[in-house]
């Protein structure tokens, strides 16, 4: 990257940003990456499309149209919506600093980004779950860590957790009652429920697991001890699924979308899903309701005689 960055007038600026990114803003080294690397291109495709040398002044002075030129040029390579909308955002993000850096007033020209299509979510069945979570228990290498494989993925089914969420629960705990206290993003706290055989899963594990649980230290270990990963979870999973001939969209996380599809479709209303799945807001958990229409669609096709 080092090298790349000499090759542009602006080389001085994307530098600075790239020190700002990784320091100050503390983004991951592969975002730090990427957004970089687009400010390189940027500037690149920009110096052919305004045949003059890219200086911080000429980045303040960009039109609409030297942007649609950049995005043109990247969509003919092949770039998708999803990735032309983050390529965007970083370059904002690019033009601000380099704003800030100049003492003048970012102005970042007005282009809206990409359409993005909303994904829905594909919920895997009750009986899968309990399949996966058996499956990635059965691959394990010692007993305790079998135990802990199918408590961990029982408990995102069962109460519709995020992975790191699941593992970032400290001995703090327990004793196991009805429901646990989540800490979710945004550091909010709430509450969900804990099914009868989600405890008990959690409760074989801890009476197996060599590794003493204390009150500030994590409920689930990794196998020397430190805290459980979230790779090491979704690795045991990769391995489950292609076991048991389950589709590539059966994730850890899919376990989250099966508890709140299927909840959904007993009758939950958005409101209680969204608390139980710590949504910041209710448009985040509608996306069910697609989920559940898709279901509902499949059953007709199949059930009805003129479908």
């Amino acid at each position: 990257m080092a090298d790349s960055l000499k090759e542009h007038p602006a080389a001085a600026l994307a530098a600075r940003w790239q020190e700002h990114l990784a320091n100050e803003r503390r983004r991951s080294e592969h975002t730090v990456r990427a957004y970089v690397a687009t400010a390189l291109r940027l500037i690149a495709v920009l110096g052919g499309h305004l045949v003059e040398a890219v200086t911080g002044d000429a980045l303040l002075s960009l039109r609409p149209a030297d942007l649609r030129a950049y995005l043109t040029r990247r969509r003919a390579a092949g770039l998708g919506n999803a990735s032309a909308a983050r390529e965007l955002s970083a370059i904002r993000g690019f033009l601000a600093f380099a704003a800030a850096e100049t003492g003048r007033e970012a102005v970042p020209p007005r282009l809206k980004g990409p359409k993005k299509p909303r994904s829905v979510p594909r919920p895997i069945s009750p009986d899968e779950v309990v399949s996966l979570a058996e499956e990635a228990a059965d691959d394990a290498s010692l007993p305790w860590i079998a135990a802990r494989d199918e408590a961990v993925l029982m408990l995102l089914y069962g109460s519709g957790l995020r992975v790191a969420e699941a593992l970032a629960l400290t001995g703090a705990a327990l004793p196991l009652g009805e429901a646990l206290s989540v800490t979710g993003k945004r550091n909010k706290t709430r509450i969900v429920p804990l099914l009868v055989p989600v405890k008990e899963a959690i409760e074989r594990y801890l009476a197996l697991c060599p590794w003493p649980v204390e009150k500030d230290g994590p409920l689930f270990r990794g196998a020397r001890g430190g805290p459980l990963r979230g790779e090491i979870v979704r690795r045991a999973v990769r391995k489950a699924r292609r076991s048991l001939g389950l589709s590539e969209r059966t994730t850890p996380h899919a376990l989250r979308h099966s508890f709140a599809t299927h909840l959904l479709g007993r009758g939950a209303d958005l409101r209680q899903l969204q608390e139980l799945l710590g949504h910041a807001s209710l448009s985040s958990t509608q996306i069910y309701t697609a989920v559940d229409a898709a279901h509902l669609m499949d059953v007709y096709r199949h059930a009805h005689p003129r479908a």
